[in-house]
């Protein structure tokens, strides 16, 4: 149950953001799309098997009614699940940041925040406010619990009270991708000013706790009086399999981040060609193999770059109608956002590409004048061996 950010994977210029296999759109809440993935019917149905005996103690006769108004706990469960992550959204959004959607799903929830915090104490508030809101979900849910006479009313305050004060108490363990790891990230990134070591500090933190979690039915007997079966065994290797799957990409993502900074646009431009827009094909293609540039840029009369030339459109045209056709026509027009400033580098250079994904970029000098083309392809090798 934690703000989600970009991960560790190359910085490939994303296509858009289509809505995760397996989830659904239920609404939307905080300015935030909600999704529900399709595990969450499978922990609801768990949850009222798990509690039908509950739910028969305090209402008997109800038969398999039991089960349905078990169902009709796990989502008030969930509900304030979501209140948990629309917390992150609403704090996230004050400081400017773009909330894609928040996710329900077995294990708990997701908010999806499409960028980095750029300061410890934007972090640590994103973070802690989502187990600060389950903790007094559970607190009031817990005051209410005292006036609520028994029956299928008390059961359910009880339960949202118990499991909101847990939610909000582990999520504030110290370890990666828990809320708490966050907020440890925050005090190291404070003290140190490294945010990829608070990072890596909290993602050591998250896989401890992820081995502790893998041992605790060992320990449950002994510490609680209460033998454990099967299904604690499946929960804690479950658990301790997200935990240590979430702390390790952490740790990654955040050692891939740290080397961002060597990549600089001008170092990774393609020699490049620029042409006027009416100037013969064949002509162009003689003078860009005579200069041994990758690539060719039509530009307007006053130098400014409008296209750049299709490959597999310049291949496609016959040699022999080359001289009678002009550049233009096999140029790829250039969209706004698709032409960058050459001194771009690091996440700089990532959010620019990010705001307007295509496979090419046209760099320029500050004088407007066309310095190289940036290839998506060529960005994404030297990431790769950056960070080999």
């Amino acid at each position: 149950m934690s703000p989600t950010g970009p991960q560790g994977d190359p910085p490939t210029p994303e296509r858009g953001r289509a809505r995760p296999a397996g989830t659904f759109k239920v609404g939307t809440i905080a300015g935030s799309d909600v999704l529900v993935s399709s595990s969450w019917f499978l922990v609801a149905a768990l949850i009222s098997v798990i509690l039908a005996p509950q739910v028969e103690a305090a209402r008997g006769g109800l038969g398999a009614l039991k089960y349905v108004v078990g169902v009709v706990l796990a989502v008030v469960l969930y509900g304030s699940v979501l209140l948990h992550e629309a917390s992150h959204a609403v704090v996230a959004r004050r400081y400017g940041f773009r909330v894609t959607a928040i996710t329900l799903h077995f294990l708990g929830g997701a908010t999806t925040i499409d960028a980095e915090s750029r300061t410890p104490r934007q972090e640590f508030w994103i973070a802690v406010v989502g187990p600060l809101t389950s903790l007094a979900v559970g607190a009031v849910a817990g005051g209410l619990w005292w006036i609520t006479p028994d029956g299928l009313l008390r059961l359910g305050i009880g339960i949202l009270a118990v499991s909101n004060l847990l939610v909000g108490v582990l999520n504030l363990v110290p370890g990666l991708p828990l809320d708490g790891g966050r907020v440890l990230k925050a005090a190291v990134w404070g003290a140190t000013g490294d945010q990829h070591r608070g990072s890596i500090v909290a993602g050591w933190g998250g896989r401890v706790t992820a081995v502790s979690v893998l041992f605790w039915p060992a320990a449950q007997q002994a510490l609680t009086g209460v033998a454990p079966d099967l299904l604690d065994y499946v929960l804690a290797f479950v658990v301790a399999t997200f935990l240590w799957a979430g702390s390790s990409a952490a740790m990654t993502h955040a050692r891939l981040r740290r080397r961002l900074p060597a990549l600089v646009a001008r170092d990774l431009a393609r020699r490049t060609l620029a042409v006027p827009s009416d100037l013969p094909l064949a002509e162009a293609v003689r003078r860009a193999q005579e200069a041994a540039a990758g690539s060719i840029v039509t530009v307007a009369p006053d130098g400014r770059p409008v296209g750049v030339v299709n490959e597999a459109a310049l291949l496609a045209t016959p040699e022999e109608r080359r001289p009678w056709v002009a550049t233009s026509t096999v140029s790829r027009a250039l969209a706004p956002g698709l032409t960058l400033p050459v001194g771009l580098s690091g996440e700089g250079l990532l959010r620019a590409m990010g705001s307007e994904p295509a496979s090419e970029y046209v760099l320029v000098s500050d004088d407007g004048s066309v310095f190289g083309v940036l290839s998506s392809a060529d960005l994404e090798a030297a990431f790769r061996a950056t960070a080999g």
